[in-house]
């Protein structure tokens, strides 16, 4: 797609909201432990998303992705942050960004505002968080511990200029009026504007009757496994103006974090690696009108299912997992080594563990540990090797 094809891969690509860019910039060059993080906030589709993605990349962090629906409980945050927190020294450096973070307000905030609240006055790794929006009294306790940069929507001359500049690459062309319209029709949304060109050009993406507002990637999933219908379950497909290999990671992570028999999981699983297929098969070839077919085939999950909510991560699943369940064997090993060399907890991780990992790898040192504790430190050695 147009807006996998031409997505900024350094900073300088991006458009609009030069300051805040360099705000941002400036934010990262002096940042260090006990900074306040980040905050930005403006309307969808403008890059807040993508800049996090492009500094933490210049800057050499691995960034942690994180969605509202994420942490909305203390105990995800918990889960999820933690673990990485106290173990920054053996996960490298990490960096935790946290999109649409005034989504996790409301009835389904379970605490996870409030611990979240907690991270965010004593962060020891940078923060950055996004939001549509920060005049809400539900974000006033948030807004209170952070640095907060605006973003704008991008100005139509700009936008115009944007994607003459791509049409002119693609060797396509767009009528005046349908330029204006794209560009209308796209509210300062980037991606949307491209998606929506490029629908205009090669009509990959069939018009119906109903159509709903172009909705985020959450919603979207969220909606079609409640939708009442395969058709109004199609219309939201259509509807999800994303890039295609963003839309099948999201239906993935949703459906194999969700709770259900192995048949169905299966049976899920088996439409997904069609819809994978798809893309590579696209990717290959760069025949991007077979991206056509892409939405025939995962409309094939659709049945109504509460068993499925949007989730999303931006680190590979074994590495994931490894985090949330070695993560507290670790700290847990870290304290019993602090006690016995007399440091604190966090000593220990940052100074010494580096170091017991390397001398256990050599046959240097010799410990006697508990059989759990054996298996964390056979997989931290096998990490470093």
């Amino acid at each position: 797609m147009w807006s996998e094809k031409y997505r900024p891969h350094i900073i300088s690509d991006m458009i609009g909201n030069e300051e805040s860019r360099a705000s941002i910039i400036d934010w990262f060059t002096k940042w260090k432990k006990g900074t306040k993080p980040l905050l930005l906030v403006g309307p969808p589709g403008i890059g807040k998303t993508t800049i996090a993605y492009l500094v933490a990349k210049q800057f050499g962090y691995d960034m942690i992705g994180l969605n509202a629906s994420d942490v909305r409980s203390k105990s995800r945050i918990n889960e999820i942050l933690m673990p990485v927190l106290a173990n920054v020294s053996v996960m490298g450096i990490p960096m935790i960004f946290v999109d649409e973070v005034d989504g996790i307000h409301g009835r389904s905030d379970f605490g996870g505002a409030s611990a979240l609240v907690d991270i965010l006055k004593e962060p020891t790794v940078p923060i950055v968080l996004a939001a549509n929006c920060d005049t809400s009294d539900k974000m006033r306790s948030i807004k209170k511990t952070v640095k907060t940069i605006y973003f704008k929507k991008i100005p139509p001359r700009l936008l115009r200029v944007y994607l003459e500049n791509i049409l002119k690459k693609e060797n396509a062309k767009l009528s005046p009026g349908s330029l204006i319209k794209v560009i209308d029709k796209s509210r300062g949304d980037i991606r949307s504007m491209i998606n929506l060109a490029q629908s205009f050009v090669t009509g990959f993406n069939p018009q119906t009757e109903t159509t709903f507002e172009n909705i985020n990637v959450e919603n979207g999933i969220n909606a079609f496994f409640k939708a009442n219908s395969t058709e109004e379950a199609r219309i939201i497909l259509y509807s999800m103006q994303i890039d295609p290999r963003e839309k099948i990671n999201a239906f993935y992570s949703s459906i194999i974090t969700s709770s259900m028999d192995n048949s169905t999981l299966a049976k899920y699983l088996e439409i997904m690696s069609n819809a994978d297929m798809l893309f590579g098969k696209i990717m290959k070839t760069q025949n991007w009108r077979l991206l056509r077919y892409l939405n025939d085939i995962l409309i094939k999950l659709y049945q109504n299912d509460d068993r499925i909510r949007y989730s999303q991560y931006n680190i590979s699943w074994p590495l994931l997992n490894r985090i949330r369940w070695d993560g507290t064997k670790i700290k847990s090993f870290s304290s019993i080594m602090a006690r016995k060399l007399h440091l604190s907890s966090s000593a220990f991780v940052t100074i010494c563990f580096p170091f017991v990992l390397f001398c256990i790898k050599n046959k240097t040192l010799e410990l006697e540990l508990e059989e759990t504790f054996s298996d964390i430190i056979e997989k931290e050695i096998d990490l470093i090797q």
